[in-house]
């Protein structure tokens, strides 16, 4: 059985945060399988996992890494 999650960020950076995040999403990663997408101010990330510890870790991984890069882009 394999868990997914579809996360949805709404912002006029998506651009921006899309050039940061695809380096990680290129990245194997064991027991997960990201896509990236932008699509007009909107940044669409799949994560399919095949266990619930996976699943967790790597949607905290990246909301960690967008929480990041949106705060700095505050400070630009």
């Amino acid at each position: 059985m394999t868990n997914s999650a579809e996360i949805i960020i709404d912002s006029k950076n998506a651009e921006i945060l899309y050039k940061a995040l695809r380096v990680e999403g290129e990245r194997n990663i064991p027991r997960t399988s990201i896509k990236i997408e932008n699509m007009e101010n909107k940044l669409k990330i799949f994560i399919n996992a095949s266990d619930v510890n996976a699943m967790r870790a790597a949607i905290n991984s990246y909301m960690r890494w967008i929480n990041l890069s949106m705060k700095l882009l505050e400070m630009v």
